[in-house]
């Protein structure tokens, strides 16, 4: 008997992202997949960055396989996509990566092609396995059989401790950074066109008390925004008449500390993301001595999990087609590692005690 705590798939069977709120206003962020990336990659310069940093590091790495084949495999464009880089981002940004195999006239593998993760949905038997995948475009439905040696896609996903056949994305856990982010942009933009400087108050101080009639408020109202607003009229003068004087605002000391909220907003962005923000050139982050050492980690730390966890689901997907398939980084071949593979190859060469064997083992050598 198989026991699997499934729960039913919700909102058409995609998984839930973040579910601050259904604006774009500061604190909230929006529900669908497609509005985050466009707020949250598309829309957001080191969100953008990290992802591509990561993601173009899993697609240049050097990969080592059981059969040439799988790398040539895995290497080809197919529909004008890099493979490996496009799963990097999709599994960053969503958390799920669906790669369907395309057969050749002989019933082998012809190509691979990433589908759009937020197009497909799950579809599972009475127990709760997944038993095929339901890709959709437009009206049109596609039905991708999941189970077999043979399957027509294969689904990599990160872990989600909520939910059995989704994954959990980067861009859920960096959507309230990035917001924050975002909003001091938006904030930045409107004080650069306003000259720079904090917007002012026009103060009415009649000598008879009289106050201002609507049709007169609305005139001056009228006259300020065309004269006077935006970045073309910076520095214009002002032409006050009877009883109006001008008084500038200044800004509070937390309103000074705007920018240090956004860098502080742009470095939570770049951990949500796994990129040391010395990468991403973000000014007050000293955690790594150079920049050498903060390319490392990325390697270690992000680059190669990410990539292993992409090309062991490969491989156990394409078993039915190539026996005894094996995808891995070959890390002898990786240049952010190359002194680390140095010394480890000194350490074990003087190590005399060592038979020849025993040093190809620790190594990772064949014959």
């Amino acid at each position: 008997m198989r026991l699997f705590g499934w729960k039913g798939p919700r909102e058409g069977g995609r998984p839930a992202l973040s579910r601050a709120g259904s604006g774009v206003a500061l604190g909230e962020w929006p529900r669908s997949y497609e509005a985050q990336v466009r707020d949250g990659y598309a829309g957001n310069a080191i969100a953008q960055r990290a992802v591509k940093l990561v993601a173009e590091g899993v697609g240049s790495a050097p990969l080592g396989a059981s059969a040439p084949e799988l790398v040539a495999l895995v290497e080809a464009r197919s529909g004008g996509q890099a493979l490996l880089e496009t799963v990097a981002a999709q599994m960053l940004l969503h958390g799920n990566a669906y790669v369907q195999v395309l057969r050749d006239a002989e019933g082998g593998v012809g190509a691979l092609y990433a589908l759009r993760p937020e197009r497909v949905s799950v579809e599972v038997d009475a127990g709760g396995w997944p038993t095929a995948y339901r890709y959709a475009v437009g009206e049109r439905r596609v039905r991708l059989d999941a189970e077999g040696p043979r399957p027509d896609v294969v689904h990599i996903r990160s872990f989600n401790p909520v939910d059995d056949h989704y994954g959990m994305g980067c861009l859920g856990a960096a959507s309230g950074a990035v917001a924050v982010h975002n909003a001091a942009g938006k904030w930045n933009k409107a004080l650069l066109d306003n000259a720079a400087r904090p917007s002012g108050a026009l103060v009415y101080d009649p000598g008879d008390g009289a106050a201002l009639s609507a049709e007169q408020f609305e005139r001056l109202k009228t006259e300020m925004e065309a004269g006077f607003a935006g970045a073309g009229n910076a520095g214009r003068p002002m032409l006050l008449e009877g009883g109006l004087r001008w008084q500038a605002l200044s800004l509070s000391p937390a309103d000074m500390d705007f920018v240090g909220l956004k860098a502080g907003a742009a470095r939570e962005i770049a951990l949500a993301f796994g990129v040391p923000p010395m990468l991403l050139g973000l000014p007050g982050d000293a955690t790594y001595a150079n920049y050498r050492e903060a390319n490392k980690a990325l390697w270690r730390l992000t680059v190669l999990p990410l990539a292993g966890t992409i090309l062991s689901g490969l491989a156990q997907g394409l078993a039915g087609w190539f026996e005894g398939a094996a995808l891995s980084v070959d890390l002898d071949r990786v240049p952010a590692l190359a002194e680390d593979r140095e010394r480890l190859w000194a350490s074990v060469s003087a190590a005399g005690f060592l038979t020849e064997e025993e040093k190809r083992a620790m190594l990772g050598v064949e014959r």
